[in-house]
């Protein structure tokens, strides 16, 4: 693996793990959807390390384009205003809240260098195969789970615009 390879997917990693610690700490909706996104933008960059271009693809378009824009969209049918948001519900446990994470990242960060770090990415795109492997265990084994998640992302928008079109009293 290139050094630049091996910067680039540290760079990733940071990005992910920072941004997924704005999820959970941001006060606004909003900027907790748009660190989501951040997230899912630097798991398709590493995608992309592991010489997977589809799953990457795959990434950008249904997590962060599709996916997001229904979690905005449950967030804009929420209607929060600024002194719910302004509230803290959670008083002592906040120091608890960002604790953990921090000693999870530690805790990926030492299992990352000692089962090699980068340097076992190619071993796992390897195992990830190409899109020709990937369409014949999602339309063979995985039908009918995929079918199910189709099933339940049609449900779910539908419900969003039955709800969408209720008027509040």
């Amino acid at each position: 693996m290139s050094p630049l390879s091996t910067i680039l997917f540290y760079l990733l990693a940071l990005g992910a793990a920072v941004s997924a610690v704005l999820v959970v700490t941001r006060r606004q909706p909003v900027a907790s959807a748009v660190a989501l996104v951040a997230v899912m933008l630097c798991l398709a960059g590493l995608y992309g390390l592991l010489a997977a271009p589809f799953l990457a693809l795959l990434q950008v378009l249904i997590y962060a384009g599709a996916i997001m824009v229904l979690v905005v969209f449950v967030i804009m049918l929420l209607k929060l205003d600024d002194k719910e948001l302004a509230e803290d519900r959670l008083g002592a446990g906040s120091l608890l809240l960002t604790l953990v994470p921090v000693g999870l990242l530690a805790l990926l960060a030492g299992a990352a260098i000692v089962a090699g770090g980068p340097r076992t990415f190619p071993r796992a795109a390897e195992a990830l195969g190409g899109i020709r492997d990937l369409g014949r265990l999602l339309f063979t084994t995985w039908i009918y789970p995929f079918e199910a998640v189709s099933l339940l992302l049609l449900v779910a928008i539908v419900g969003a615009v039955i709800l969408a079109q209720r008027k509040k009293p």
